[in-house]
């Protein structure tokens, strides 16, 4: 089987986006961010989404980004933090080999997230606790589809791109 593409799976804050963007063009990859995908195919906002479509909609939208992202080779594709709450995106991540989960603590998530207003999980009166609860539902679901675990915690992006970038080569 031949190894087209690596995806980011992980919960907000993790840094899918800024790792992705460095990831890609250390290797010479085209990037996708599927929630700019999202954004740019609906010519509107995610909280605009989440607010007309309601969070199911949005998922939908989020799988076909998904699928039309995974068509292409060469690829980082950066996804947001709910993508494995869907089954039919788990299937697609199973099928996508090599899916690196970018692991972050709850309180780093909080640093990096807590006030940012285009989060619409996270437009709650303890968006601390709301992180906490998703990481306990989809920790799991993470693990499940991950080839390889990466934590954000301590390391820099430069540290972090380095690793995924070692595997990856040692892969293809």
């Amino acid at each position: 089987m031949t190894i087209r593409n690596i995806v980011l799976v992980g919960p907000m804050g993790a840094g899918k986006s800024t790792i992705g963007k460095q990831l890609a063009a250390s290797l010479d990859f085209n990037f996708v961010d599927v929630d700019q995908h999202i954004v740019n195919q609906a010519g509107a906002d995610i909280p605009w989404i989440f607010h007309k479509e309601g969070e199911d909609g949005f998922r939908k939208r989020e799988t076909l980004s998904l699928q039309q992202s995974l068509l292409h080779d060469h690829t980082v594709i950066a996804t947001g933090g709910g993508i494995i709450t869907r089954k039919e995106n788990v299937k697609l991540l199973n099928q996508a080999k090599f899916v690196v989960y970018l692991q972050a603590e709850v309180e780093t998530q909080f640093k990096r997230t807590g006030k940012d207003k285009n989060r619409p999980l996270l437009q709650e009166a303890d968006p601390r606790q709301k992180l906490a609860e998703l990481m306990k539902h989809r920790s799991p679901l993470y693990d499940l589809v991950a080839d390889l675990s990466v934590s954000t915690d301590d390391f820099s992006v430069k540290e972090v791109v380095n690793t995924i970038a070692s595997h990856w080569q040692g892969l293809a």
